[in-house]
């Protein structure tokens, strides 16, 4: 009745223990699976050396946790198992056979596949995106430099990231107010249209008007702040 696919093989890796959330999760029952072999008859063909090195190694006393690997269901489908495998021994020490415990994280890994998507897409969005975005971390340090900033300047990702963007590239009658924006923005004030200048790689001046606000991560704490600027060299 445990609300979790519990697996057992004995010494040859035979199923000899499946309970009803294991039946439940793969559409097997306990008699389709008994007696049968596990990686031989269950586990994709990706996953069939990993997984008898686990059951190997639970023979040999040593346990596995958060093991990771796909099992395809009676229909066709495909779920992702997290398990954590062990021992068994009988009432004289004896080893008989491994016995794993395991979670469903089918839709925790969709979760996680659509969070990268978003976050490729994301990426994708910002290095193409037709105005320049500057990101720096916590310290002032360059982080993000999309492909219009660095045609702006002249300057590559490669050439800035880790630098500071203040010290390094803001011209001196400007560090002092960048650096009051940046401040602002780490406190979680945002700033708009704020105009500054930017000296390229090849000398030339450009005029910037920029937007910029605080990054936090998924938990809401401040890493950065990112700035989404407009060449305005041509209004002034």
């Amino acid at each position: 009745t445990a609300n979790a696919p519990i697996i057992g093989t004995d010494a040859n890796g035979r199923v000899n223990e499946w309970n009803n959330k294991a039946a439940d999760l793969t559409g097997y029952s306990k008699v389709e699976v008994e007696g049968r072999y596990l990686v031989r008859d269950f586990i994709t063909d990706d996953f069939k050396k990993p997984v008898n090195v686990l059951l190997r190694k639970a023979l040999r006393g040593q346990q596995t946790d958060n093991f990771e690997f796909p099992f395809v269901t009676k229909s066709g489908e495909r779920v992702e198992i997290l398990l954590n495998a062990t021992t068994r021994r009988d009432t004289t020490g004896k080893v008989f056979g491994v016995v794993g415990v395991g979670q469903d994280i089918t839709e925790l890994k969709r979760g996680q596949a659509e969070l990268t998507r978003v976050a490729n897409d994301l990426r994708l969005l910002i290095d193409t995106a037709n105005a320049p975005i500057i990101g720096t971390d916590a310290n002032g340090r360059v982080n993000e430099w999309n492909n219009k900033a660095a045609d702006l300047t002249g300057y590559s990702k490669v050439e800035v990231e880790g630098r500071y963007l203040v010290r390094d590239f803001i011209t001196d009658d400007f560090k002092k107010p960048v650096n009051v924006l940046l401040r602002k923005a780490l406190r979680g004030q945002q700033t708009d249209n704020f105009e500054f200048p930017f000296v390229t790689k090849s000398g030339e001046r450009v005029e910037i008007l920029l937007n910029a606000t605080t990054r936090r991560d998924t938990t809401g704490k401040v890493f950065g702040v990112v700035g989404v600027g407009q060449d305005i060299t041509e209004l002034k």
